[in-house]
């Protein structure tokens, strides 16, 4: 791969940048499934005015865009990761809460929910034994895409040096390659086919993942 403009090895560097951005993206995944699992299964087992609640709290997040929020909390509160990774969970959630919520619509009825309740049993352990079980595939599904999206969204904002300085990441491996573009093109370009590679890998295997006669993440 070559060196950079300091004679540091690039494909140390790339790999560097890979641990950032894989650790960044799943930082914010695994928070944001969990949430968004929780108030989806929570208004979709509930129904009523819980669901209601639930759903407009959603979608006022959800109308948030969130590329322009992190860089807003940044700007404010400092480019470190635990600043990126808060805010992202904290926003990305919704998508997988409206896809559990309506899953969970669609099974709460079932044969085997309704006998659960015939015999008494808790809410709680109806939601975990009975209705979570159903909800694995379409929560891998989605926290695949989320994945991959946290990917694109830490390597555009590293780009636009909202990243932190202390690590390396393959957004910044690419913006400070931008001044030796002409000279030393592999600078950007392996960083870049590094984020390529990582995002269309986690959607391949997601759609590997995806139920048959599935609509989610399309």
């Amino acid at each position: 791969m070559g060196t950079d403009s300091l004679g540091r090895d690039l494909f140390s560097a790339v790999v560097h940048g890979a641990r950032t951005s894989l650790l960044v993206s799943i930082c914010v995944a695994a928070p944001a499934a969990l949430i968004g699992a929780t108030v989806g299964l929570t208004a979709g087992f509930a129904g009523g005015w819980v669901d209601n609640v639930l759903m407009r709290i959603t979608e006022f997040i959800q109308i948030i865009p969130r590329f322009f929020l992190a860089i807003v909390v940044l700007a404010i509160f400092g480019d470190g990761y635990r600043n990126l990774v808060i805010v992202l969970a904290i926003s990305s959630w919704p998508v997988i809460g409206r896809a559990v919520r309506s899953q969970t619509l669609a099974v709460r009825d079932l044969a085997y929910v309704e006998s659960a309740r015939m015999v008494g049993a808790r809410v709680p352990r109806i939601i975990v034994r009975e209705i979570l079980p159903s909800m694995w595939s379409i929560l891998t599904v989605m926290t695949g895409l989320l994945l991959a999206d946290v990917i694109l969204i830490e390597a555009s904002l590293s780009f636009l040096g909202l990243g932190d300085p202390n690590h390396a990441s393959w957004g910044r491996l690419a913006s400070d390659a931008q001044q030796y573009l002409r000279h030393a093109w592999w600078l950007a370009v392996f960083p870049g086919a590094a984020i390529v590679t990582a995002v269309v890998g986690v959607n391949l295997v997601v759609n590997d993942w995806r139920p048959e006669h599935s609509d989610v993440g399309s």
